[in-house]
């Protein structure tokens, strides 16, 4: 008798999530093709030009009660992170007004419930991931440094902390002298810190996806660089229309990061995102860096120690998915950085933007199509794509493959907007 032939699985997007999809389907014996319009790793995407920290406490969003007293300086503050093109406002707002809509207290508590299953064991699931290929040199265990000028800054966002304790985040306070001793290289400015342990960070996020890539495709996986036209279902699987060969699948997998609701719309997916454009700074040769990942709780950007340079991520902009990089972002972050660690200097600079996907209620979407079975979705992952993709990963090859598993897809699903 012979073997039953294996699944064909497509996926669409060669992102962390996309690879996390990817390897995990192949682990469950699918045959995977990967297809891009990027190479993985690609100085473009998303998961080249992220932060690097695992972020596993990253359950509260952007939007929480009191965003709208607090938008107005975030936005003309010459220090606030968020940027908008104005001229892109009017297509903005249909996004922006439920946005808004989300922060309410009940709805960031829901939020949060349904991150944390997706964070909780990042350092552990990307630890796994990268079993078998040379992406786990770049995975480091670390603790996490939020900074505050004062207790009383620390004090205003007692309601996110407390959700943190809530879903099992534990941490440990500084203050005045002490922040210094935990890092000399920071400002005096900072006056209390919280230390989160058991976190973790990649040191190289673009090297990272390409060795992920290449363990997949030494596993005999299939990368094929192309963009999808169009997604065709019928009764005997599914058609991936490209600019080049049609590539047939029994079933796929889109996630394609912020382009994802482009195909999923075609699929009977009504999901609103936007392109939340973030940026990031390396300066390399710097003479100053921090000894782990650290937060500017006032000014929302990250300082990353990274394997040569010094990463700064964070800052956000809406202004679509055409519209050039703008200047304003990067002199923040360099700005924020010469006040973190005071007497900075550094050789060369490097500058990134790049799309993250944000769905109005700051949940991604996983699981199923609405108009056929054989397609699954994997995508608007927002802030923490990086932290959340391998545990994504193994939640919806599980489903796609037919097995039992753990977490609910109930608050993920694409129908919930409807």
């Amino acid at each position: 008798m012979s073997e039953p032939k294996s699944q064909r699985i497509a996926v669409v997007g060669a992102g962390i999530v996309g690879l996390s999809c990817a390897l995990h389907l192949q682990r469950l014996g699918a045959r995977v093709t990967m297809i891009d319009r990027q190479q993985p790793g690609d100085v473009d995407a998303a998961s080249y030009g992220n932060g690097g920290v695992l972020a596993r406490c990253a359950v509260v969003p952007v939007a929480t009660p009191g965003i709208l007293l607090k938008a107005p300086s975030m936005l003309f503050s010459a220090d606030g992170p968020l940027f908008l093109r104005w001229s892109y406002l009017p297509r903005l707002l249909p996004w922006l007004v439920p946005y808004l809509r989300s922060s309410s207290r009940k709805s960031v508590e829901h939020i949060a419930r349904h991150l944390t299953p997706l964070l909780f064991d990042s350092v552990d699931e990307h630890r796994a991931l990268a079993q078998g290929t040379d992406a786990g040199r770049w995975v480091r265990s670390c603790e996490y440094l939020y900074l505050y000028e004062s207790r009383d800054a620390f004090g205003r966002d007692a309601f996110g902390w407390g959700l943190r304790r809530e879903h099992g985040f534990e941490w440990d306070t500084l203050q005045g002298g002490a922040v210094r001793e935990f890092d000399p290289a920071l400002s005096p400015k900072y006056e209390f810190a919280v230390v989160l342990k058991d976190h973790g960070m990649i040191a190289d996020p673009g090297n990272y996806v390409s060795d992920l890539a290449k363990g997949f495709a030494a596993a005999g996986g299939e990368v094929i660089r192309a963009n999808i036209k169009q997604v065709d279902t019928g009764d005997d699987g599914v058609v991936l229309k490209t600019d080049g060969d049609d590539i047939e699948a029994d079933k796929v997998v889109i996630a394609a990061g912020a382009w994802s609701h482009l195909l999923a719309a075609r699929l009977g997916a009504n999901v609103p995102l936007e392109s939340e454009r973030g940026y990031h700074l390396e300066l390399v040769g710097a003479n100053k860096q921090p000894s782990v990942p650290v937060m500017d709780a006032a000014r929302k950007f990250v300082a990353a120690p990274m394997n040569g340079a010094l990463r700064l991520a964070g800052v956000l902009e809406f202004g679509g998915l055409e519209a050039p990089a703008s200047n304003g972002p990067p002199d923040l972050l360099l700005r924020g950085a010469k006040a973190m660690l005071p007497g900075l200097e550094y050789e060369a600079k490097r500058t990134w933007m790049g799309h993250r996907p944000a769905p109005v209620d700051s949940l991604p979407v996983i699981g199923p199509a609405p108009a056929s079975r054989q397609v699954y979705f994997a995508y608007g992952h927002h802030h923490v794509g990086l932290t959340a993709g391998p545990k994504t990963g193994r939640i919806v090859a599980q489903h796609v493959m037919g097995l039992r598993q753990n977490v609910s897809l109930d608050a993920y699903r694409c129908d919930r907007f409807s």
